[in-house]
């Protein structure tokens, strides 16, 4: 029964991560492809990476995107933090139900009515206070904080509830101030969760197309709005070379940040093993 349950479950394996990763692989080798025409294979060719390399309207929308996923992480990481640790580390307080239910809120909410709402208040902002002139790179990076530090905060939630106190109230005991052992004990042992949250954020901020379509304007379009806009317009092979391209960037952050984690993690567990070993 045992041999045949670990059978099933390896063919189960085996057949998402084929449903996950075949179309990618499919994506890339066309991304080679000499024809204009996607389905039609013509040879292997470089040529579509030459034409998107040309392309000053990709790389504009490129680098808009990176700097508005950097500095959404970036705010988002810090935001989602503070909101964890108050979720986790400051007891109960007033309105501690009600803060979590709007912590959590954008994590259900459709994507549509975020949008929307969001599009509306920079609206009645802009006719109270005449800001923001215009929307675009600003109201992108606004509205892409106000969901991201959502799954932030739940990311360090778990991570905190996780985490044993015990040698954050050793330090307290022996005269340590709060803030020494935020600083010293807490955010070190966080700092697996808040670079997973920073790199979830990240990635949010660059897949994002349904609320930055609400929010944006003339001129300022996301990577996600510009692939979409062409893809309306019919399949392009260059869309497959630039797709392949942000594939391997991905892909090698995530290898970076695994391998940073993994780091963090063995020297977190060899801290407390001689915290515990000077405590005995």
């Amino acid at each position: 029964m045992n041999r045949n349950r670990s059978r099933f479950l390896s063919i189960m394996l085996t057949v998402g991560l084929i449903f996950l990763y075949v179309p990618m692989i499919l994506l890339v080798i066309y991304s080679f492809n000499f024809s204009k025409l996607v389905p039609v294979w013509g040879g292997w060719s470089t040529r579509w990476y030459s034409v998107l390399f040309q392309s000053e309207d990709v790389w504009s929308a490129v680098l808009l995107s990176l700097k508005i996923a950097v500095i959404n992480a970036t705010f988002a990481t810090l935001l989602g933090t503070l909101a964890g640790l108050a979720m986790v580390r400051f007891g109960r307080f007033r309105l501690r139900t009600l803060f979590g239910s709007m912590l959590v809120a954008p994590l259900v909410m459709p994507e549509i009515i975020t949008g929307l709402s969001l599009l509306v208040f920079f609206i009645s902002l802009k006719q109270l206070i005449g800001w923001p002139t215009e929307r675009g790179f600003t109201t992108i990076t606004i509205a892409h904080i106000t969901f991201s530090l959502a799954y932030v905060a739940v990311i360090i939630q778990a991570r905190l509830t996780g985490m044993d106190q015990n040698l954050e109230e050793a330090a307290l005991d022996l005269g340590a101030k709060p803030f020494k052992v935020l600083t010293a004990i807490t955010l070190p042992r966080l700092a697996p969760g808040m670079v997973a949250g920073w790199l979830l954020a990240f990635t949010l901020s660059l897949d994002d197309l349904v609320i930055a379509s609400f929010v944006t304007g003339p001129g300022a379009n996301t990577l996600p709005i510009l692939i979409f806009s062409r893809i309306r317009l019919g399949l392009r092979p260059d869309i497959n070379a630039l797709a392949t391209i942000i594939i391997l960037f991905v892909a090698i952050c995530v290898a970076i940040a695994a391998l940073i984690m993994f780091r963090q993690q063995r020297r977190q567990e060899l801290d407390e093993a001689i915290a515990a070993r000077e405590m005995s």
